[in-house]
């Protein structure tokens, strides 16, 4: 739908009708995205998202790749996910081949997850933070989340993207100091996680920049289909751990993060106790990482039946689904994948219409968009 604009200079500046560009090199947009904004004065009327300037057919060329190569582009998809994405496919193959893992890899695959939610809620706080003007959080972010970083590196080769997953199983074993690290990492965490707290959580000015902003109801939130921790802002449980487990999430106790008040500091509030929950489900999971393979031996080429297969994990950012339908050759015959990043950004003008321009900021840094999940 075109946005119209009044062009009656004579009325006063603040009822005058604006369009403006936010992006797609705005600093605020998180990536390259571009907003087309009708402001009546400094107040948003109406907004037209606008991707696709980093679109690549993703979804095509994996028509035209092996089951084991499309692991290598759904990495590329959210970035911050790409253990958890590759891991959908994984899970799809291995499904339709009637294919159990060893339980050594469900566990390891887990804690992967929860190191991978980890860093991106990390990240999402420092920029976050920093969006509103608390320079600070990004150097306290970061910090921590590099060693998250070294911890992946060591095990699986990549840093912020890493190719682990395989049908199957996993690409290699653990490094021998995977654990120590790992649980050396949590002990060290548990004491910093309430420093994000004092230097953000209770601030009165971030207060003033989240609270009541926008708003989205339980009802809407559902009709528009968000997902993850902006959903669960909301009051929705939709938390596919929870839900439809997989992996090792069915052999860990945890709690789904929900705020009833559906604004913009309900949904940062999600986000810093799922970190919280995300070194709960690690620490039950790793003292008791079974021994065993870590793959199952795979035929050098897989063809999975004919016929339509889905399968869905809970990704960072929201619920992010892998449908196949396969004519039974080595080739997928269709792929589709649902993107919580292009579904939660869908729902931003219902956020955001009635707020100021400078609220927007805070809106679409509480939906944590990862762009290139959107421009497949």
């Amino acid at each position: 739908m075109a946005i119209k604009v009044d062009t009656d200079h004579n009325v006063s500046p603040d009822s005058q009708e604006f369009i403006i560009n936010m992006g797609p090199q705005h600093p605020s947009t998180h990536g390259v995205l571009r907003f087309l904004l009708k402001l009546k004065g400094e107040t948003v009327t109406q907004i037209q998202p606008h991707c696709g300037y980093i679109h690549r057919g993703i979804e095509k060329m994996c028509e035209k790749l092996t089951y084991p190569q499309i692991i290598h582009l759904t990495d590329r998809l959210d970035y911050l996910s790409a253990h958890i994405n590759n891991e959908a496919v994984c899970l799809l193959v291995e499904d339709a081949l009637g294919v159990e893992v060893p339980e050594r890899v469900k566990y390891i695959r887990t804690i992967i997850d929860e190191l991978s939610r980890l860093a991106s809620h990390q990240l999402w706080w420092c920029a976050f933070g920093m969006d509103l003007g608390a320079l600070t959080t990004f150097f306290y972010g970061l910090r921590d989340r590099e060693k998250i970083l070294d911890i992946f590196e060591q095990t699986t080769g990549g840093r912020l993207i890493q190719s682990y997953n395989v049908p199957g199983g996993l690409m290699n074993d653990i490094h021998p100091d995977f654990q120590k690290n790992v649980k050396e990492f949590i002990k060290y965490f548990r004491k910093i996680l309430p420093e994000y707290d004092q230097l953000l959580t209770g601030n009165v000015i971030f207060h003033n920049r989240s609270k009541g902003i926008g708003y989205m109801s339980r009802e809407d939130i559902i009709n528009w289909g968000v997902t993850g921790p902006s959903g669960r802002g909301s009051g929705f449980s939709c938390d596919v751990r929870k839900h439809a487990p997989y992996s090792a999430y069915d052999k860990v106790v945890f709690n789904e993060s929900l705020e009833q008040a559906g604004d913009t500091f309900a949904r940062y509030k999600v986000r810093i106790a799922e970190m919280w929950e995300s070194m709960n489900i690690i620490e039950q999971l790793i003292d008791n990482i079974p021994e065993g393979d870590f793959a199952v031996k795979m035929k050098p080429i897989i063809k999975l039946p004919e016929g339509e297969y889905y399968q869905r994990v809970e990704a960072c950012r929201g619920e992010f689904g892998v449908h196949v339908i396969s004519d039974g050759n080595k080739y997928p015959y269709r792929v589709k994948f649902r993107s919580p990043n292009f579904i939660n950004l869908s729902a931003i003008e219902e956020m955001a219409r009635g707020q100021k321009i400078a609220d927007l900021v805070a809106i679409s840094g509480s939906l944590d968009l990862v762009i290139p999940d959107m421009d497949r």
